[in-house]
């Protein structure tokens, strides 16, 4: 994997959100792997709804932070209207409430080829452990 360590650089993962709070321990893991295995490496998370912190305030987190280059990647394992419409037009109030920041949304996780192929394999050993 290669990672951006410009220390101008954040990433943001995006989840649905939950009334659940044990819902968001496993984007709370994939953050806190993320900081374990890539030191410098800027992570925080953000919800749609009924979780916190919402995008917004993720943002102005990490811009107070001196991040000026804010890459979103959507913890989605499919590609619905959330992921379609919702992010992106998020996405894009926050590009013209905060021209400074360049602001990257990159394709939801669950479209990843490694995703796919990892899934694929955790589901084949489930279905073959005996």
């Amino acid at each position: 994997m290669t990672t951006d360590l410009n220390p101008h650089t954040g990433v943001i993962l995006f989840a649905h959100g939950s009334r659940d709070p044990l819902w968001r321990l496993p984007i709370d893991a994939v953050a806190q792997q993320m900081r374990f295995r890539w030191p410098g490496l800027v992570v925080e998370c953000a919800f749609l709804e009924l979780t916190t912190p919402d995008l917004s305030s993720t943002v102005e987190s990490l811009m107070m932070q001196g991040k000026t280059h804010l890459r979103i990647v959507p913890m989605f394992l499919g590609v619905g209207r959330h992921a379609r419409e919702d992010l992106p037009k998020l996405v894009a109030d926050l590009i013209e409430a905060y021209p400074q920041v360049q602001f990257e949304l990159v394709p939801s996780i669950g479209e990843h080829p490694a995703m796919t192929a990892l899934m694929a394999e955790i589901a084949a050993k489930q279905a073959t452990a005996a």
